[in-house]
């Protein structure tokens, strides 16, 4: 899977979005119930604007030393038995896991929730390894991995695009489940396959939801517990982590904890929040063996750049929660385990622009998602940046399209050009309008309305009603200047 969760092309991924309703239902479900939850935990809070821009400092402050803090942190878990490793690349990472598995003659590995472990293919990598075999132990995650290894639709709840009977029916193909579509019974199901496979697992894999810079200590938030039992029992973890993911105390993890619970989940805090490390003597479980591995993967090309905000990114998904057009075509929509907004914006950094260059365009630029965002990451005009270095730095937009901006460009510069077209637009869209009767007559009263645009034009009427522009002498403009010429002679 990788970071490329789809190899069809971007209008086929979109097509198939359309057609699932269930997907559509269940997100918009999803949106509405979290806003009440995270807007309640927020208000709970209080000071929310402050907590956000204690936030956003927090992460500027840590991505402007980040070489300093990373260092630190490397220091502080070796000073504690522990190993370190820089990767540059996703195979430079799998290759060092590869390697702890083959030298700890490992059979069974349990891996935790983790996006970095599946932005750079961890799984695929394992299962390649003979004898070795692999348990997600995120409920939403295993369901996924019974079903095929399914993408994932959503930072947060990655199976949220599956119902209760998809998931039985999953569970009775390939763990001989019995028993109704309750989630409790599945989620039993579940946790016995699941436990089993814990007891005799030698490897433990996590992510890291933030590092301690000051302790050598990773920080895992979770709700289901599963984390906690991946470090606590196999002899030996492996930690990958996002080179951001790191802040300087355990005062600043605690603020960004914080903002993350309520942000992701609506709760004040989430129901494991876990700071672990190398096993020491005096602790009866943990690891004995311990390894980071602290990722780049495309993350460096962000720094000094417009688009290193991005990289403050908790991943709360908060800002899918709230985007209109995640609303319509859910996270397989974006062929990227990042969808959303950050996920458009993300995506092109990591991968570039050749692989995803279409996500930037798919948001209306509403401002939601920066609205809404814990760490104040200006995500829509990091989008508009991510279009301008496209359009006018790269010069990717080639053919029609390009022309038909040149042509709209230079009429819109044009104070004679521009004008002719307000004269122009009625007369010149009579042929393209649509007369039939509607009840919406205030909208169509200068002569109906435009269904098949041409060109640009036909992504907007694909899917809404164009109204035929007035005569030039009902349009606003017109009256505007009559108006005022009145108010001038008075």
């Amino acid at each position: 899977m990788g970071l490329t969760t789809s190899t069809k092309p971007f209008k086929e991924r979109l097509e198939d979005s359309k057609k699932d309703v269930f997907m559509q239902q269940a997100v918009a479900k999803a949106q509405d119930t979290q806003w009440v939850k995270r807007e309640g935990a927020r208000d709970k809070l209080g000071n929310w604007q402050e907590w956000r821009e204690l936030g956003e400092s927090i992460r500027q402050h840590t991505i402007a030393y980040l070489p300093d803090y990373l260092e630190q942190f490397s220091d502080n878990v070796a000073k504690q038995g522990g190993h370190v490793y820089f990767a540059q690349t996703a195979e430079e990472a799998n290759e060092y896991v590869k390697q702890i598995v083959l030298d700890k003659k490992a059979k069974k590995i349990v891996k935790s929730k983790s996006m970095v472990t599946t932005e750079v293919d961890v799984d695929p990598m394992l299962l390649t390894l003979d004898g070795v075999s692999v348990m997600e132990t995120d409920l939403a995650e295993f369901i996924l991995q019974m079903d095929d290894w399914d993408e994932p639709s959503h930072i947060v709840f990655p199976s949220i695009h599956k119902n209760r009977e998809q998931i039985r029916a999953v569970f009775e193909k390939k763990l001989g489940y019995k028993g109704d579509n309750d989630p409790v019974n599945l989620a039993r199901c579940a946790r016995e396959v699941m436990r089993k496979f814990f007891l005799e697992a030698e490897v433990g894999i996590t992510g890291c939801n933030f590092a301690i810079a000051d302790s050598g200590m990773i920080n895992l938030d979770t709700n289901e517990g599963n984390a906690d039992l991946t470090i606590s029992i196999p002899k030996t973890q492996i930690v990958l982590m996002g080179m951001e993911r790191i802040v300087p105390t355990m005062k600043e993890a605690e603020v960004l904890d914080n903002l993350l619970a309520r942000s992701a989940v609506g709760q004040s805090l989430t129901t494991y929040v876990t700071f672990a490390g190398q096993k020491r003597a005096d602790e009866s479980d943990g690891p004995e063996d311990f390894h980071v591995i602290i990722v780049d993967n495309g993350r460096s090309n962000a720094l000094g750049t417009a688009f290193q905000p991005v990289l403050q990114c908790i991943r709360c998904g908060s800002c899918l929660n709230v985007c209109p057009v995640y609303r319509h075509i859910g996270g397989h929509g974006y062929g990227s385990i990042y969808p959303g907004p950050i996920g458009a914006v993300l995506s092109p950094v990591l991968g570039g622009y050749k692989q995803f260059g279409e996500l930037p365009y798919a948001s209306s630029l509403c401002g939601a998602c920066t609205e809404t965002c814990p760490v104040k990451i200006p995500l829509h005009e990091l989008l508009i940046e991510h279009r301008k270095v496209m359009t006018d730095d790269l010069k990717m937009k080639h053919g029609f399209e390009d022309f038909q901006m040149k042509v709209i460009g230079s009429g819109t510069a044009s104070p004679f050009l521009f004008n002719s077209a307000i004269h122009m637009a009625h007369g010149g869209m009579g042929v393209l309008s649509k007369k039939s009767p509607t009840s919406v007559t205030n909208m169509y009263q200068f002569g109906g309305f435009i269904n098949k645009g041409p060109g640009l034009v036909k992504g907007w009427t694909d899917v809404r009603d164009l109204p035929r522009p007035p005569k030039y002498k009902d349009s606003f403009r017109k009256w505007f200047k009559d108006h005022k010429a009145g108010a001038d002679n008075d």
